[in-house]
């Protein structure tokens, strides 16, 4: 889709620009992504047997990839997020392009994820 790392990077910038606003009260240990060099919030909501997520960075290129990771997962199952392996981003070639943290960050955004799936429905 692009010819080079400075056009991906400039869309998964853009990506994040278009987050929707994040609560900031939400912006917590509770709701905080460890693992990642920069701030990163994610939340979770579950409508009709599906996952929403919404998330935030402090940082731009970040925000993007929470964008990246949030469009890949919100809106399924808990079962179809359990079953998606992160290799989507090996297959777009984008971890070997991050730096190691940022590859980390990416990882961890992911497995918080998966564990919001794999947590009891509240109700």
């Amino acid at each position: 889709m692009f010819d080079d790392w400075m056009e991906r990077y400039e869309f998964i910038i853009e990506l994040g620009r278009k987050l929707p606003p994040y609560p900031a009260e939400w912006q917590d240990e509770a709701h905080r992504v460890r693992g990642c060099q920069s701030q990163v919030w994610l939340a979770a909501e579950e409508q009709d047997g599906k996952l929403f997520f919404t998330g935030a960075s402090d940082a731009a290129i970040v925000s993007g990839l929470v964008a990246l990771v949030l469009r890949v997962f919100s809106g399924r199952t808990r079962a179809e997020i359990r079953a998606t392996p992160a290799k989507f981003l090996h297959d777009l070639g984008l971890i070997g392009a991050l730096s190691t943290n940022r590859g980390n960050g990416v990882a961890a955004m992911v497995e918080r994820i998966h564990d919001l799936a794999s947590a009891p429905a509240a109700g």
